[in-house]
Formats: structure tokens, sequence, C-alpha cells
């Protein structure tokens, strides 16, 4: 997923499932609306949720099967992408976000 870049609301992650380890794919935040700095990546601060809660979550989605993953921490509905990064971008198309170029 090195060369695609993928634009969502800041409550998204994508995850990817390689060889029995979940791997956070890194944020870069490009607006927020929070008058101080805060790590994106405290997912307990931001919605209440931890990292662990989040990978047993999407584990129960499809048993842990290698590929791509998307969660949205905010409502905590999880998806599978598929094992190709396009699924992810296919994925927050088919939710409403983002535009076909």
């Amino acid at each position: 997923m090195a060369d695609t870049k993928v634009y969502a609301p800041d409550c998204y992650r994508i995850f990817e499932r390689r060889n029995s380890e979940w791997f956070l794919k890194k944020v870069n935040l490009f607006y927020s609306k929070l008058p101080f700095r805060v790590d994106m990546n405290d997912f307990k601060l931001l919605y209440g949720i931890t990292q662990e809660q989040v990978a047993i979550e999407l584990f129960r989605i499809n048993g842990g099967k290698n590929g791509y993953y998307l969660a949205n921490l905010k409502t905590k509905k999880y998806y599978y992408c598929g094992t190709e990064s396009e699924g992810v971008k296919n994925k927050l198309l088919e939710l409403g976000i983002g535009r076909k170029p």
C-alpha cells in the first residue's frame, strides 16, 4: 500500500493482516478541528476503544484472513477489503467516502 494514497475521515483506520500479525497503516492528518495536538493512534482517548479490541473485532469479521481491513472507530464498524490495497479505496467509495478519479 506504499504507493496508494487514501484519504478518509479521521475516525477510519486501515489495517493489514500479514503472517498472523496486524499492521496499522500510517495516518497523515491534514486537517483537525481540535485546538491542540493529539496522538492519532491513541484509540482509547479518541474513540473509547483499545487497539487490542479493534484487532479482536477485525479478526471476527473474516477469521483473521490476510489482507486489508478498514475500521470506523467512531461507529465501531469493521470491513474486510480484500488482499489488494485498492480494495480499501473501493470499500470507502462503497461507503460514500471519496470519488473516482
